[in-house]
């Protein structure tokens, strides 16, 4: 029995193997490559093991960049995003899902089309608006932006999980003398504490990758962020081909680090929404 079990689950492991090998294998390249010298990788290939930790293309390209505020931006304005989307979407989706706020089918349309618009359509009047408000080049601009963008697919989502929300307990609670609010914070936010959970980890990461509107919005070098900065180094064609890894490797290793630290809330919110 546990040996026909085993081969029924063989072809679905060896795939999931696969993909791990083949989502690895160029983080690693990366990594080897970054503390490679210039000359070994001209002479060796991008393949070869390092002779020796060389540092000094990490080094240059931290200083090149100014690294740390760059880090500082991506940060502030990605964790801001992540939290105030998440809020936004909690607001809206229990105003939809629960509520029943009329056109509620309408209202749900509008946030399906606000995501399928492509930012390069989003460009120009984000720019003027921006402008208008006096807030172009400022890190406020992008996090309003982005929280508003991200808070759409958000509602979307959670207003789905919220339509599923037991009424039994709502009700309960409003016997019990509880306000619109005290529903709100204290029964619905906690029970869907997991689904919160995975859209704070995916806004913080989608916002982290963002780089158009950063590019557009954010002109002055104090205020960019790290995508900005590698593109915009890159661009000007001052990295050599190990420099080029150390940008990599410092611009994905952050993202990496937040996504290890929240991995169990990852996997406890798909796990709580595929038993949902």
């Amino acid at each position: 029995m546990r040996t026909a079990r085993l081969l029924r689950r063989s072809p679905v492991l060896v795939a999931l193997c696969l993909a791990a090998l083949f989502m690895t294998v160029p983080f690693l390249i990366v990594v080897v490559n970054a503390v490679k010298s210039p000359a070994q990788y001209s002479q060796d290939g991008p393949l070869s093991l390092p002779d020796g930790l060389y540092l000094d293309g990490l080094k240059d390209f931290w200083e090149r960049v100014d690294y740390s505020r760059k880090l500082l931006n991506s940060v502030l304005i990605s964790g801001s995003v992540a939290v105030g989307a998440v809020v936004l979407s909690v607001l809206n989706a229990y105003a939809i899902g629960i509520g029943r706020i009329r056109g509620r089918t309408w209202v749900l349309a509008f946030f399906v089309l606000a995501n399928m618009i492509p930012q390069e359509a989003l460009v120009y009047p984000v720019y003027y608006l921006s402008k208008q408000a006096g807030l172009y080049d400022t890190r406020l601009s992008v996090i309003i932006v982005f929280t508003v963008l991200q808070a759409a697919f958000g509602t979307y989502l959670l207003s789905s999980v919220l339509s599923r929300f037991p009424r039994e307990i709502i009700e309960a609670a409003r016997i019990d003398g509880a306000g619109t609010w005290q529903v709100l914070w204290r029964i619905v936010v906690p029970v869907s504490r997991p689904t919160l959970g995975v859209l704070l980890v995916f806004f913080f990461i989608w916002t982290w990758n963002e780089f158009l509107l950063p590019l557009v919005m954010l002109i002055s070098n104090d205020n960019q962020t790290v995508s900005v900065a590698l593109g915009v180094l890159q661009g000007q064609r001052l990295m050599d081909a190990t420099m080029t890894d150390a940008a990599a490797l410092l611009g994905v290793l952050p993202a990496l680090v937040f996504f290890l630290v929240f991995q169990r809330t990852l996997t406890r919110g798909i796990a709580v929404g595929a038993v949902k």
